[in-house]
């Protein structure tokens, strides 16, 4: 199978998509998970008020990442981790709204990525009361986890897509894409590309 893709998930810090917090990849090469790694952002400088909302629900607090990289000493990490695979979460505008955000906020150009929503998929693949992370991860056998912990919501996210492939018989993110009848979406120059043009997620 050359099921290849990176998941993500990011947490924020506040209500602007620019207050990046943490974030967790994890790498798929072949339909397993080869790799992970996570790590707390400092949020651009206007962007990193933590409001008691959010961290109510994923217990991160300023000083957690008094000591963290802001978000343009720590994208090229990111890029590199992700190495041009498709990226793909649950809620995906959500998360590529965040890097978009938080690049604009701190003057650095948006990478180029395509990628794929695990919910959209989750919705073609399983028929569920609710489609939220814990609930279409647990119809793929992932549960137990702990939702908004960036990690092991990206672990969720990748347990879903594994699963989906292996149901529709999809060998490929496009494929899986394709017969589920999910958006392939684009940020950065690629949004840009004609092919791309009214896929966006």
């Amino acid at each position: 199978m050359a099921l290849n893709f990176t998941a993500i998930d990011f947490e924020t810090a506040n209500s602007s998509a620019a207050s990046a917090c943490s974030v967790g990849l994890v790498k798929v090469q072949g339909g397993i998970v080869v790799d992970r790694v996570a790590w707390f952002i400092r949020p651009p400088a206007g962007f990193d008020h933590f409001s008691e909302r959010n961290t109510r629900i994923h217990g991160i607090r300023a000083p957690d990442v008094a000591d963290a990289k802001f978000w343009r000493e720590q994208l090229a990490d990111l890029v590199a981790f992700a190495d041009n695979d498709f990226l793909v979460a649950h809620n995906a505008g959500f998360d590529m709204g965040v890097i978009s955000a938080a690049c604009r906020a701190s003057l650095v150009d948006i990478p180029d990525f395509r990628y794929l929503c695990s919910l959209q998929v989750a919705r073609k693949t399983y028929n569920l009361d609710s489609y939220r992370l814990p609930v279409a991860a647990m119809a793929a056998g992932f549960e137990d986890f702990a939702h908004h912990d960036a990690l092991a919501d990206s672990e969720a996210c990748a347990a879903i897509m594994v699963h989906a492939a292996n149901r529709h018989g999809a060998e490929s993110i496009e494929e899986l894409a394709r017969i589920t009848g999910s958006r392939l979406g684009a940020i950065g120059q690629l949004s840009l590309v004609p092919s791309f043009v009214g896929n966006r997620g």
